[in-house]
């Protein structure tokens, strides 16, 4: 697991984590997937993920439908739509969207790791989190 120090440059973590959530953007499926399996398990209770549809036909993969992270105010959503995502970012206070914006996937993936590291400077629970996501 990678570690990240007391003293890391924030800049390289932010490379680093950057770089990690980019890894498998090629195939949409796996990216998902990827994405979803590293934010269940290092954001519990912030991470909410939903699965494609149900039903009796329904394949052993399920196939991730979307990945919404809260982070603070800023509520970041990744949308399977056909065979793209729909990137946003909503800025949420006292439980009101005071403002969406669509975006591309790497502005996404950078302004979600921002808000990671931003968070991560204020609480060690954040760090570890982190941490895990860039195992």
């Amino acid at each position: 697991m990678s570690e990240l120090g007391p003293l890391s440059d924030p800049d390289q973590d932010f490379e680093q984590l950057a770089s990690s959530l980019r890894a498998d953007s090629g195939d949409l499926n796996t990216f998902l997937e990827v994405l979803a399996t590293k934010f269940e398990g290092a954001l519990p209770g912030r991470a909410r993920i939903d699965y494609q549809g149900g039903g009796m036909l329904r394949r052993k993969a399920k196939a991730v439908r979307r990945i919404q992270v809260q982070l603070g105010d800023d509520h970041f959503e990744l949308l399977r739509d056909g065979g793209a995502v729909v990137a946003k970012r909503t800025k949420v206070v006292r439980g009101i969207a005071l403002k969406s914006e669509e975006m591309s996937l790497d502005g996404w993936v950078s302004e979600l790791t921002r808000a990671l590291l931003k968070q991560s400077e204020a609480s060690s629970a954040d760090r570890q989190a982190l941490e895990r996501l860039l195992g």
